[in-house]
């Protein structure tokens, strides 16, 4: 349901903003030289504003922005401190299939209910961070239907809610210098939608765990696990450690591209680790997620979602390197496209 009494623009980092009906995803990395750094800081301490200025035209359409930080570019912003689990994205690699870890310091999630907001918000975004950084790849998402993927299923069923909201995606007195962040992990997916629909609804629904029409939870055919099992972690006692999903179809049937963006937000991003593993590896070895069999993998990132007073502290760089307006730096240098 829309906030149509909403009287002030979402804050930039809400890990927890509302579900929205279209999304961009937006990896850049940062270019070297010391006045490419000072620029991108000036940016992302200013996200809010922009957040408010573009998100103030149509409150109802709930915009939001959250960036992620990689541990790379974490690094050159020179903070004295580090979050706890900070660390690239750990690339698994098997027989079958892989998990790659590809280029990227900066994650921009740009959610709302109307795509043109998300549009003008990654125009201007992009306008103010200038040369200073090079896109790596950019995704349009959609919600499809009843909040499915291109595969036909319920996407995003087993994300917390209410209270449980930010126990499991917000970090607490175990990082106190973080506290409030988060951890975001993404992967890009692309889908054989001939071979997944060359089998039964049957076979799909073993393949995900659940039935298709109504998204009703079914039983492992032992031994090997179904998606919906591996996807889950647990503690020895048996306690479900949650993490929050936004996924989102995206494709071109022109192009015959389809395929599901991955984006898991945490609290301890371990869980997510672990989760990978399990697909990618199989519980036990061997027996991966058989939706990898028609699910490839083309990016893999691992950010840190500061929290917003850590976001505009990052503004307060040490000066070292002279300031240089948007216009005039790297004159010289073509913008590069996406790819």
């Amino acid at each position: 349901m829309q906030d149509t009494d909403r009287r002030v623009p979402i804050d930039a980092q809400k890990v927890d903003a509302p579900l929205s009906q279209f999304a961009v995803f937006l990896v850049v990395t940062i270019r070297p030289a010391a006045a490419d750094l000072h620029a991108v800081r000036d940016v992302l301490a200013a996200l809010d504003d922009l957040a408010k200025t573009v998100g103030f035209r149509d409150m109802a359409a709930n915009l939001s922005c959250v960036v992620g930080i990689g541990s790379a570019a974490w690094e050159r912003f020179g903070r004295p401190d580090r979050p706890a689990e900070l660390r690239p994205f750990i690339t698994i690699k098997t027989a079958a299939h892989s998990a790659v870890a590809t280029p990227g310091d900066l994650l921009f999630h740009i959610r709302a209910d109307r795509a043109d907001l998300c549009f003008e918000f990654e125009r201007l975004l992009l306008e103010q961070l200038g040369d200073a950084v090079d896109v790596v790849d950019e995704v349009n998402g959609f919600r499809y239907f009843d909040a499915r993927d291109l595969l036909g299923f319920v996407d995003g069923t087993a994300n917390p809610s209410g209270a449980g909201m930010a126990e499991a995606t917000l970090i607490g007195d175990e990082d106190p210098a973080f506290a409030g962040g988060s951890y975001v992990v993404v992967q890009k997916y692309l889908h054989d939608l001939a071979a997944w629909n060359a089998m039964t609804t049957e076979q799909q629904e073993a393949v995900i765990g659940r039935r298709k029409a109504d998204n009703v939870e079914l039983d492992d055919t032992e031994p090997q696990q179904a998606h919906k099992t591996l996807a889950t972690i647990t503690d020895d006692d048996g306690t479900e450690f949650e993490i929050l999903r936004d996924n989102m179809p995206f494709g071109s049937p022109a192009s015959g591209e389809f395929g599901t963006y991955f984006i898991g937000y945490t609290r301890r991003l371990w869980v997510i680790e672990r989760m990978l593993k399990r697909m990618f590896i199989g519980d036990p070895p061997g027996l991966h997620d058989r939706i990898l069999d028609v699910s490839t993998a083309v990016t893999g990132g691992t950010f840190f979602v500061p929290p917003l007073h850590l976001l505009e502290a990052l503004g307060d760089g040490d000066g070292s390197a002279a300031r240089i307006a948007p216009a005039d730096r790297h004159a010289d240098r073509p913008r590069r496209s996406p790819r």
